[in-house]
């Protein structure tokens, strides 16, 4: 992408994640409820994450998992439901991605992308980075609510699975262009409403 078309997708970004927040504040609602019933704990889960330039910010979710969930530090999700976790309502959060809901204000914020690689801990980056040096190169671009690399890779609950979301995401990277994140967001629409696992 050029310049201009990457001031045409930012002010996508803000005008989709915008309208998107406000038609569905019912269901952010009814996610927020639900969670804070459960267990009566925060509903909405910061945590850090490396976005664009190397820059750390806090990616927002509705919380999924118990509130001692990394008591022992950092812990890859078990993907699927399998991660016991998992709170009943966070499980259901998880399986039709309305966790991920509250990354429309990271959006709006310029944190976040619609599409773009996945942003990741440090902690995993270090770990990926000595397997494959040039996650450097996906700070280009800011990271995304969805990507080419969760499409084809799926959760990444191992460090394997990390380095080849990468190359993934390089790809992405090499051949980004308006048409492949119209592809890449319409795919991940039909997987969510076909409820296919991703």
């Amino acid at each position: 992408m050029n310049a201009f078309e990457r001031n045409i997708k930012r002010l996508l970004d803000c005008i989709l994640a915008s309208c998107a927040l406000v038609i569905l504040s019912p269901v952010f609602l009814c996610c927020y409820i639900a969670v804070k019933w459960e267990d009566h704990g925060p509903a909405i889960f910061k945590q850090e994450r490396i976005g664009r330039f190397g820059k750390p910010f806090y990616i927002l979710k509705f919380r999924s998992m118990k509130l001692d969930a990394e008591k022992y530090g950092p812990e890859l999700f078990q993907g699927q439901g399998k991660d016991p976790r998992l709170t009943k309502v966070g499980k259901f959060l998880r399986m039709r991605h309305l966790d991920e809901l509250p990354q429309l204000w990271n959006v709006v914020r310029g944190d976040m992308s619609f599409v773009g690689p996945r942003p990741e801990r440090q902690f995993y980056i270090k770990q990926i980075e000595e397997k494959d040096s040039r996650y450097y190169m996906l700070y280009q671009i800011r990271p995304g609510l969805t990507s080419y690399a969760t499409l084809h890779n799926g959760y990444t609950d191992t460090i394997e699975k990390m380095v080849t979301r990468l190359r993934y995401d390089l790809f992405y990277l090499e051949h980004r262009s308006w048409a492949f994140d119209f592809k890449i967001l319409l795919k991940t629409f039909v997987y969510i409403v076909s409820g296919k696992k991703f």
